[in-house]
């Protein structure tokens, strides 16, 4: 973060610092539950759990392009996508990351990536055929200020546990479904023990999912902070705000709902039509707040502050 000239802030590294250890806490508590309970599911869990940190670590930007349709793309196949990058490069001293596009209407952007050296930022189709060069380019400042703050990574590792714990609750539930609970001639502890795993799975979840919620809602209020201050121009990432927040409206349901499982990594929430959710399972603050953080640094570089 030091090596960049995006302003840094204090309140995202604390709460990044608070999150990772309190889903650390919840992780012990998560395996040790396991091995009280049957030593056989403490094992299963935490291989299960280190193998998926691994993965999604590690090839988190693979497994997320890959979902997502994305491709990277070279200067000679986007010129002005590079020239945007680069220019944002150039203010911020940061390193460029990856360039991809995604081929889809719903007109969005996300930054994936363990480091700078393994980032990748990638764009819609979408979003390139709504914005102008100005509105882009806050975009893509915004994104990649999620790579200058590192919580990229921070978010790639908060949710591992949080999918970890939910598989192992669905695989827990059709298990005893179709297997454990069904056996009524066999061992009666199996239910319980099946019912202890369920239970143990899904409070974890439920505490990760909060904790990465909350996390997620304060770095886009950052993201945006340090996107303006480094461009200069707030009122054209509020511009793009408004625009993508108000295109993603007229986009066909089918299609958003196959973008709803990235929007923690989303530059805007892709809802379906009628969806509405409460301030403290969305993943991004609401738009009013955004747009008004962005108006008040904006009377502040007018006044010089």
């Amino acid at each position: 973060m030091a090596r960049t000239r995006y302003a840094s802030d204090r309140g995202l590294t604390s709460r990044m610092l608070v999150t990772m250890f309190l889903l650390g806490l919840v992780y012990v508590v998560f395996v040790t539950a396991f091995f009280v309970i049957s030593p056989t599911w403490g094992v299963f869990a935490l291989i299960g759990a280190s193998v998926f940190l691994f993965a999604q670590y590690f090839f988190s930007d693979r497994m997320t392009l890959f979902a997502m349709h994305g491709r990277e793309v070279t200067p000679d196949e986007a010129p002005e996508l590079h020239g945007v990058i680069d220019r944002i490069c150039a203010m911020s001293d940061a390193p460029k990351p990856r360039v991809a596009i995604a081929d889809t209407d719903v007109p969005n952007a996300f930054a994936t990536g363990r480091n700078q050296k393994k980032a990748v930022v990638c764009v819609t189709t979408g979003l390139l055929r709504r914005l102008d060069p100005v509105e882009l380019e806050g975009v893509l400042a915004h994104e990649m200020a999620h790579i200058a703050h590192k919580d990229v990574a921070v978010m790639t590792i908060a949710s591992f546990l949080g999918v970890c714990a939910g598989l192992i609750t669905r695989f827990g539930l059709e298990w005893g479904l179709w297997g454990g609970f069904s056996r009524r001639d066999g061992d009666q502890n199996t239910g319980l023990v099946l019912l202890a795993v369920v239970a143990v799975s899904a409070v974890a979840y439920a505490i990760s999912f909060l904790l990465t919620r909350a996390l997620s809602r304060y770095r886009e209020l950052s993201a945006d902070r340090a996107a303006a201050l480094l461009t200069g121009r707030p009122s054209s990432l509020a511009s793009a705000l408004t625009k993508v927040s108000g295109e993603i409206a007229r986009i066909p349901t089918k299609d958003l709902r196959a973008a709803e499982p990235f929007n923690a990594f989303f530059f805007a929430p892709a809802f379906t039509k009628g969806f509405s959710v409460s301030s403290l399972l969305a993943t991004h603050p609401p738009l009013d707040k955004r747009l008004a953080q962005l108006s008040k640094i904006s009377d502040q570089m007018s006044r010089g502050v």
